[in-house]
């Protein structure tokens, strides 16, 4: 007797403990009724860390929606087996509740399959909706409906998102729905073929997008254009004929909306790709785009205050993108990044490899007026104007030229030249470097970081996400708040507080 009531005595204080440092205390309390919402939505920014959201502010003038939040969190972004996380960690981490390995996929260290919050809300007779501005089955949005060990099993992952009995999926394509790439050995159809049998209407022209109404059922819209890897444009590059981030999360919304309610998942994709390739415009601009889609989930949250919770984060920060330049010690000048016209994407999809073909005058000479009519830095300027280049960057450049067009492509095989280039295209990331350095802004990678990423909630019980907290937290935080019971991934809360007591 003496034995069981310390047992219980020590899974109290532990249990205790655990939910302190985790930030559920209040969270691991059974929801009322009354306190639970009938609409989700949970936005993640990929690689939208602290820098990338004070860039755009700064570059605005004015503060991001998703700052102004009543509710604001710092969030812990570690895997299982590695301190710099990656999507496919992170997002099943926010998805299930629960690390796990770089590039598992809604699975465990152990490879079992976990259940995801987007799961448990179609369960319970809610509507589901993921959006991305990347390709819908990239690692973030597949982790809400997809069990795989490896992320770039996309052709599973596609029959997965066919089969999912999910209402509604917006954004980018599908990289491998042939299974071309030869990655899965239960080939059974053409994905794309397999969701039309299962009843989705598919569409990619806008006109077609913008007159979807509920009763077309269950929907998988892909923008028309895809500018790289399935993705949408990046929104500096976007014309007037691509569905925006904003528009896909809108009439996610409306179709949606039932007296069941819904959980919608949106993610900004392509913040991450810019940050990789270290532009900080496309990087702002896209994170501006991210803000305007969460202004759609806030309107309508003002038109439903008490059955409304809106979670928005990020996966991770990428680029270890600071706010500060050695070369300008404390000055800072965002408003130069405004010249940059188009992203690193199309300058190399279109400008460059025009520039190539040319017959002729493929000198440095010749790259001068491109270079000034896409990021506004001049040549031969008055030294007191800010897009002035100086002579070592001329050089930087020159340099960057010759690389490039003697067609090198710069890996991580030599560590100099990764430094410098980090793989992209020589002379469009050095262009980029040099612009953000005027504004300002410096990088220290082109890949993740490990920094905390801030998290902001508005709606029902959204104190809850006030604090310090892991990313596994924001799945349990949302799984108590929705009265979900105990997780299927612990037997009980009791059960985790334990095995954190136990790996410490």
């Amino acid at each position: 007797m003496q034995a069981k009531h310390n047992r219980n005595i020590r899974i109290s204080i532990l249990l205790i403990t655990t939910l302190l440092v985790g930030g559920l205390l209040i969270s691991a309390l059974p929801a009322a009724a009354a306190d639970t919402p009938k609409y989700v939505f949970l936005f993640i920014g990929d690689g939208m860390g602290l820098p990338q959201k004070m860039a755009a502010e700064q570059y605005t003038g004015k503060k991001l929606l998703i700052d102004t939040l009543p509710a604001q969190g710092i969030t812990t972004t570690h895997a299982a087996d590695r301190f710099i996380t990656g999507s496919a960690a992170s997002s099943t981490a926010m998805a299930c509740g629960m690390k796990t390995n770089i590039g598992f996929v809604g699975m465990d260290p152990q490879l079992k399959a976990l259940k995801t919050i987007a799961e448990m809300a179609k369960e319970k007779g809610m509507k589901v909706g993921i959006v991305s501005s990347v390709s819908i089955d990239h690692a973030t949005p597949a982790a809400f409906y997809a069990h795989v060990p490896k992320r770039g099993q996309y052709y599973d992952i596609d029959v997965a998102l066919a089969n999912s009995g999910f209402d509604y999926f917006g954004g980018g394509g599908l990289k491998d729905p042939a299974n071309k790439r030869d990655n899965s050995k239960n080939f059974v159809g053409d994905a794309l073929e397999l969701a039309k049998q299962n009843g989705y209407t598919v569409v990619t022209q806008k006109s077609d997008f913008m007159a979807l109404a509920p009763s077309a059922g269950k929907v998988l819209a892909v923008n028309d254009w895809l500018q790289d890897s399935g993705a949408l444009p990046y929104a500096m590059d976007s014309r007037e004929e691509d569905i925006t981030l904003a528009e896909f999360t809108a009439k996610g919304i409306a179709l949606l909306d039932n007296e069941n309610g819904f959980f919608m998942m949106v993610e900004g994709g392509k913040i991450d790709w810019a940050c990789h390739a270290n532009d900080g415009t496309a990087s702002i601009q896209d994170t501006l785009a991210f803000d305007d889609a969460v202004k759609q989930a806030y309107a309508f949250y003002q038109a439903h205050p008490e059955e409304t919770l809106i979670v928005v984060t990020g996966d991770h920060e990428c680029g270890g993108l600071t706010l500060g330049f050695a070369g300008t010690k404390y000055a800072t000048n965002f408003q130069v990044l405004s010249a940059q016209t188009v992203s690193f994407q199309k300058f190399d999809d279109e400008i460059l490899a025009a520039f190539r073909k040319r017959e002729s005058e493929k000198t440095f000479t010749s790259m001068k007026p491109l270079i000034t009519q896409y990021f506004g830095l001049k040549f031969d300027a008055d030294p007191s104007d800010p897009m002035a280049l100086k002579d070592h960057e001329v050089i930087k450049l020159m340099q960057a030229f010759e690389r490039t067009m003697s067609g090198d492509v710069e890996k991580s095989k030599d560590p100099d030249t990764y430094l410098l280039y980090g793989g992209y295209d020589p002379l469009t990331v050095t262009l980029t470097h040099i612009l953000n350095q005027k504004a300002g802004m410096g990088w220290t990678s082109y890949k993740h970081t490990g920094v905390p990423v801030a998290t902001s909630a508005a709606g029902v019980q959204e104190t809850l996400f006030n604090g310090y907290y892991d990313n596994t937290d924001i799945a349990l935080k949302i799984m108590s708040i929705m009265n979900w019971g105990d997780t299927p991934q612990y037997a009980s809360h009791e059960e985790k507080a334990l095995r954190v007591a136990d790996a410490n």
